[in-house]
């Protein structure tokens, strides 16, 4: 039965979250900037020059989003402390049941909020380019590969985004040897540039007869997808195309034919191929998105270099260089070793439950900064 004093104590907890994160929103900095924009839209020859409005009509959409959310949480914490009163006054069944949900809708409103927060990036609300490569030991990496990529499929499914796979090569005898993928949604880059790094299983492998303990390593790298929107210069001078022919699974036409293209951009040394399509056009278009991504990616990475030590991914795919380790045997936990998080349900975590691997990179990130 529910208790005035516990909801009282509740309510305290989400007041004191909301308070704390109030200070970071701006509401009113926000309005005055939503005014600025329509009074520059509203002069005679505005609209003369529609490319010039471009990026104030996308600043207009983003502020209003955030205004109006902003006025919800606000109405939202007006409301519980209506309700507070009441239940202090007359802490009936009724009274009590609505103020805990009140409550708990608070609750989520803050936390989606803090969370948006966090993806303040300028990169962050664009899709992401994911790529899984495995590290040295064969078949046995090659299957943890195929697993991560399981995982980052679900996880999509669980937030309704979609997913195109512009490369696939698979292993020689299971798993894969490569992987890339589009992810298609809000913000889908600023939460899986979580997951950038080497990540460790160390499990009883399913290939050794012996039945020994085996440690594996597979890197997963994220990269904001350039899009249409943002321009990436790639000279056709600078880089070099390759047309071969696509191996593994695809069916008769995408085997026989030379439609795979590898591209090289020479002043970077970077490296994309894709041939999950039957046309060489379609997947040169894949490719240069791949390259584009990576080049940008590159580039705010130097822009970052004077400010920040970022996490580099050309570490070594090996011990010492893991975020995360997944622990199968001889006892079960997932662990991240940035934020120290740790999830004793690795079944679910494999199934693709990371969303509080990346709820506690991105405070930490944003603590750190």
């Amino acid at each position: 039965m529910l208790q005035y004093p516990d909801l009282k104590t509740q309510s305290k907890e989400i007041l004191d979250k909301f308070d704390s994160l109030w200070g970071r929103l701006d509401l009113d900095g926000k309005r005055k900037r939503l005014d600025e924009i329509e009074t520059e839209l509203s002069k005679p020859d505005a609209w003369q020059n529609p490319e010039r409005l471009t990026p104030f009509l996308r600043e207009k959409s983003d502020l209003s989003g955030k205004v109006a959310t902003y006025e919800a949480l606000l109405k939202s914490r007006e409301d519980l402390d209506e309700w507070l009163v009441m239940a202090q006054e007359d802490p009936n069944p009724e009274v009590l049941d609505e103020l805990s949900g009140q409550i708990e809708s608070l609750v989520k409103q803050v936390e989606a909020s803090e969370l948006a927060t966090l993806l303040s990036g300028a990169e962050d609300a664009s899709g992401a380019i994911l790529e899984i490569h495995p590290g040295a030991g064969g078949t046995e990496a090659q299957d943890w590969a195929e697993m991560l990529l399981r995982l980052y499929r679900r996880w999509c499914e669980r937030h309704q985004f979609s997913v195109d796979e512009l490369d696939f090569l698979p292993g020689d005898e299971a798993g894969v040897k490569s992987v890339t993928l589009q992810v298609n949604g809000p913000y889908a880059y600023g939460f899986l540039k979580a997951e950038k790094g080497i990540h460790r299983l160390i499990r009883i492998s399913p290939f050794d007869s012996s039945g020994r303990r085996h440690t594996s390593f597979a890197s997963v790298d994220v990269y904001p997808d350039a899009g249409a929107d943002i321009q990436i210069e790639v000279k056709e001078e600078d880089i070099r195309v390759d047309v071969f022919r696509a191996s593994g699974p695809g069916g008769q036409h995408v085997n026989k034919t030379s439609s795979a293209i590898r591209i090289t951009h020479m002043p970077s040394g970077i490296v994309v191929q894709c041939q999950n399509e039957k046309s060489q056009h379609r997947n040169r278009e894949s490719a240069m998105k791949v390259l584009k991504a990576r080049l940008y990616d590159l580039e705010i990475k130097k822009q970052q270099a004077m400010r920040q030590a970022e996490y580099e991914s050309k570490d070594a795919i090996g011990f010492g260089s893991q975020i995360r380790t997944y622990t199968l045997q001889p006892y079960r936990l997932v662990k991240d070793h940035r934020t120290n998080c740790e999830v004793g349900n690795v079944d679910a975590v494999l199934d693709g439950d990371i969303d509080t691997f990346i709820r506690d990179y991105l405070l930490h990130f944003h603590a750190a900064h």
